[in-house]
């Protein structure tokens, strides 16, 4: 057999092998997650519903929420329709002291927030689901809570949040 031929061959097969395993198993995204035959993802607002109201909470969770899915999918965000949709509120934001001090005066205190999940996939209903999410930040008792330590304290708490709602949905953890 010619040089060519068996060139010819090798790439052939690795070309056919490749496609084989692509078309195969579904469309994933980078983290492995399935979005299956899903192109369209709806993020509704999250409304604040919480006893203690921070102003710019709902709109940057939503944000947030939307941006994962826009990085870690292939999906096209609508705003109605989706072949995915998530809804919810979010159900607690609380400050509360941790660690006392020797003047039993709070050392730490802790930045919870709730949200409270629905997901609904209209391509696989069996997939829907309504779920409780939440997470805290710790930061120093002396700080306030403005400013960059509440920026850092969503940071941290919406990578959480958001990556949970995630790997409920799509990556199925």
């Amino acid at each position: 057999m010619s040089l060519k031929i068996k060139h010819f061959l090798y790439s052939s097969t690795i070309v056919v092998l490749i496609l084989t395993f692509t078309q195969s198993c579904g469309v994933y995204s980078f983290t492995g997650g399935s979005t299956g035959d899903a192109k369209t993802i709806q993020i509704d607002y999250f409304p604040n519903n919480a006893l203690l109201v921070e102003p710019r909470l709902s709109n940057e969770f939503t944000l947030a929420l939307q941006d994962l899915f826009l990085r870690q999918t292939n999906l096209n965000l609508v705003k109605n329709n989706g072949d995915l949709q998530f809804e919810g509120e979010i159900t607690t934001y609380r400050i509360e002291p941790m660690m006392a001090t020797a003047q039993q005066t709070a050392a730490q205190n802790r930045l919870t927030i709730g949200v409270s999940c629905r997901f609904f996939n209209k391509l696989k209903e069996e997939d829907n689901f309504e779920q409780k999410f939440s997470f805290y930040y710790d930061y120093d008792a002396n700080a306030q809570l403005t400013g960059s330590v509440i920026d850092d304290g969503f940071k941290v708490i919406f990578e959480r949040i958001t990556q949970d709602i995630f790997n409920a949905s799509i990556a199925k953890w």
